[in-house]
């Protein structure tokens, strides 16, 4: 039921894992971005649009997915993993789609 069994005694280390891509990916996300509006990264006109409208939905779910956690009993843990899983899925997703646009500075 849980992506994290309490029986792993790894599974602090992977959700720190998790915690640690989760920043590195929305760094990157963010430095492409700005990038982006100083001219230095190829990014769509709608991008900065983009920026603003997925933040409020992305939260939701990962509070959503938490609150579920939560409510079905999950151990801390595995509440932490349930909401860093909505928000890494589109970090992830973003950090690939701007990555590829490649940068204009070589």
């Amino acid at each position: 039921m849980f992506a994290v069994r309490l029986s792993d005694p790894l599974a602090p280390a992977r959700i720190g894992w998790t915690f640690v891509a989760l920043a590195a990916e929305t760094q990157a996300v963010m430095a492409m971005r700005i990038m982006g509006m100083a001219g230095a990264w190829p990014v769509l006109p709608s991008e900065n649009a983009r920026m603003m409208s997925e933040k409020a939905p992305a939260f939701a779910d990962a509070a959503t997915a938490a609150t579920r956690a939560v409510m079905a009993g999950a151990p801390p843990l595995a509440v932490a993993d349930a909401w860093a899983r909505p928000l890494r899925r589109r970090t992830k997703a973003n950090a690939r789609r701007l990555g590829r646009r490649g940068s204009r500075l070589t």
